[in-house]
C-alpha cells in the first residue's frame, strides 16, 4: 500500500468532482463524548469530517445527533446554547443533564444534514389533521440510500392512548418537501422498537417484541411483516437488525454462558428464508474465559460493503472481528470510544433547495 501519491495524483484524488463520481466507503463513527465526535475507522489522523458540524453555527447554538443514515444526519437543533455557561455542543465533564435547568429544552428544530458536503435543510413541522386530535408524533427516523444521494425520506410513527403500536405515521419526502400521513390498523398491535431502525431498498424496517419485523415502502406507502428467524425472540427488545451489501441482518447476544452472537442474513424477501451467516462467543473475542457479573456486550454496528462487525464490552473495549477469517482487530481499549453511528461520505450535492 502507498504512503504517498505525486501532487497531480493527489490533485486529482482532491478534485470536487472526481469525490463525487467516485464510490465512498465506510470511513468511521459519529459518536457523542461531552459532545459530537468523530472516530476514524483507521484509527488515525483527523477526523475525515468536521464533528462540531460548525456550519451550522450561524443558525444554531447547540444540537444533538440523533440518527446517521449512512452518510445523513438527523440533528436536533437549538437556537439558545445550553448549558448557558458552556460554549458551542459542549456539556459539562463529569456532569448529566438534569443537574442543569434549560427552559428552551423543548424549543429546537429537526435538521437533516450533510457533513461532507455542509448541507443542511430544516424539517417542517408535523401539522396534523383535526380529526387526528389523540395522535402525537413520536420519534423521527431518517432514511437515505447512496444510490440516490440527492434524496432523503423521515419516518415518524404516529404515537396514541387508544392504540398500541404502529398504526398511523407522517412521512416526509426531500423531493415534496412536504409530509404525507398514512394509516394501517393491521399493525396497531405491534410495539416496534423505538431505539432502532434500517433504510433498505426505500423500505424502513422495525424490529418489533413479537419476533417480526415491520417494513413500511416510503414510495408506495405499503406496510408488509417478516419473521425473525427462528428461535430469535425479542421479547425484551435485544434483537438488533442493519444492512450490509444491499441485504438484511439480524443478530442477537445470548445473556447468558459465553454470550454468545448469532448472526442471521435475510437471503429471500418473499420466503422470508434466512441464513446463519455466524455464532461466535463474546467472552472470547474479548480475550475473557470466563463469566464476570459486570459483563455486557453489544454489537453496535455491521460494515455496509463486508462481513466485518463492531462490538463494544461498553465499558473500555471496542474490537471488530471479521467473520470470513476470524480476525480481531482492537480499535479502542481505553473507554474513550464505546460505541458510534457508521458513516460513509457523500459528496453529491442536493438538487433540493437547501442551506
Amino acid at each position: 500500500r502507498f504512503k504517498c501519491v505525486s501532487k497531480e495524483w493527489l490533485a486529482l484524488c482532491s478534485y470536487s468532482h472526481t469525490r463525487k463520481m467516485s464510490l465512498q466507503t465506510m470511513s468511521g463513527f459519529f459518536y457523542n463524548d461531552h459532545g459530537c465526535r468523530f472516530h476514524n475507522l483507521s484509527g488515525k489522523g483527523p477526523p475525515m469530517v468536521d464533528p462540531d458540524l460548525s456550519f451550522l453555527r450561524s443558525s444554531y447554538k447547540h444540537f444533538s445527533v440523533t440518527q446517521c443514515s449512512t452518510s445523513l444526519l438527523l440533528c436536533k437543533c437549538w437556537k439558545v446554547p445550553y448549558p448557558k455557561q458552556l460554549g458551542w455542543n459542549s456539556l459539562p465533564k463529569g456532569k448529566t443533564e438534569q443537574f442543569f435547568e434549560w427552559p428552551e429544552a423543548d424549543e429546537f428544530d429537526y435538521v437533516v444534514c450533510n457533513p461532507a458536503t455542509q448541507e443542511w435543510t430544516l424539517l417542517p413541522p408535523i401539522e396534523l389533521l383535526d380529526h387526528l386530535p389523540l395522535f402525537r408524533p413520536g420519534k423521527y427516523f431518517l432514511g437515505f440510500d447512496a444510490a440516490t444521494p440527492s434524496r432523503f425520506v423521515v419516518f415518524v410513527p404516529l404515537n396514541s392512548s387508544q392504540t398500541y403500536g404502529l398504526s398511523a405515521d407522517m412521512i416526509y419526502s426531500s423531493d415534496t418537501g412536504g409530509w404525507t400521513f398514512t394509516q394501517h390498523n393491521d399493525f396497531s398491535t405491534y410495539p416496534i422498537s423505538y431505539l432502532e431502525s434500517t433504510f433498505l431498498n426505500n423500505t424502513m424496517h422495525f424490529p418489533t417484541r413479537y419476533s417480526v419485523i415491520v417494513t413500511v415502502d416510503m414510495e408506495r406507502k405499503d406496510w408488509s411483516e417478516i419473521k425473525m428467524p427462528r428461535g430469535m425472540t425479542n421479547e425484551y427488545g435485544d434483537v438488533s437488525i442493519g444492512k450490509s451489501q444491499g441485504r438484511l441482518f439480524a443478530w442477537h447476544i445470548k445473556d447468558e454462558g459465553d454470550y454468545q452472537l448469532s448472526i442471521w442474513v435475510l437471503e429471500n424477501y418473499d420466503s422470508g428464508k434466512w441464513t446463519l451467516k455466524c455464532t461466535v462467543s463474546c467472552s472470547k473475542l474479548f480475550g475473557r474465559d470466563c463469566r464476570k457479573n459486570y459483563e455486557s456486550y453489544s454489537m453496535f454496528a455491521i460494515h455496509p460493503e463486508c462481513n466485518l462487525i463492531f462490538l463494544t464490552d461498553n465499558k473500555e473495549k471496542t474490537l471488530s472481528y471479521d467473520m470470513d477469517n476470524q480476525e480481531v482487530h482492537i480499535i479502542c481499549a481505553t473507554g474513550d470510544f464505546l460505541e458510534g453511528l457508521p458513516y460513509t461520505p457523500s459528496f453529491v450535492e442536493w438538487t433540493s433547495d437547501g442551506h
